[in-house]
């Protein structure tokens, strides 16, 4: 088990709350443009926003707490939203976050960079499919919600590398 420190406790708050916000967004201000011309309801970019930071919070904190996490922002999905909205968010989380956990597992031995794509693409089309479904019975957001989310999962990459390499460059010189 790993101990939970200062920075995996914030990692672990700003997941959770991606869940209400996604929620709010949605409800207030329907579709918004994503890029080439799609769109997407405007919790795609919290909802691509979960699944980097439930990798990252897994890093910092361990499967233990993030599972509860899970669970936390499942139920906040649910109470915070409109029933039908609410009950298509909860769905949603929480089978594309345990399908990211699953697949994020096996894959960490390959690399953080390689779990977080590879997790991400799994998590972002699972809950794309599922929440379209229930929360509008049309899947006309599909490509505009695996664009945000891709885009979510793109800038995620990019800091991770950058740090990276910025840890690589400072032990360097020490």
């Amino acid at each position: 088990m790993k101990k939970i420190t200062p920075s995996g406790v914030i990692l672990l708050v700003a997941y959770i709350a991606t869940i209400p916000l996604a929620n709010l967004v949605v409800t207030q201000f329907g579709a918004v443009p994503v890029g080439f011309g799609f769109l997407a309801p405007a919790a795609v970019y919290f909802a691509g926003l979960a699944l980097v930071l439930r990798d990252l919070a897994r890093e910092s904190v361990g499967r233990r707490a993030v599972f509860g996490a899970i669970v936390v922002g499942t139920v906040l999905s649910y109470l915070l939203a409109a029933p039908a909205l609410a009950t298509a968010s909860a769905v949603a989380f929480i089978v594309a976050e345990l399908l990211d956990f699953a697949v994020y597992e096996p894959l960490r031995k390959r690399g953080l960079i390689v779990a977080v794509v590879g997790s991400n693409i799994v998590g972002l089309l699972a809950d794309s499919l599922i929440f379209l479904k229930m929360a509008f019975g049309s899947f006309e957001f599909l490509p505009g919600q695996i664009i945000g989310k891709a885009w979510m999962t793109v800038a995620a990459v990019a800091a991770l590398a950058l740090l990276g390499r910025r840890k690589t460059m400072i032990h360097r010189r020490a």
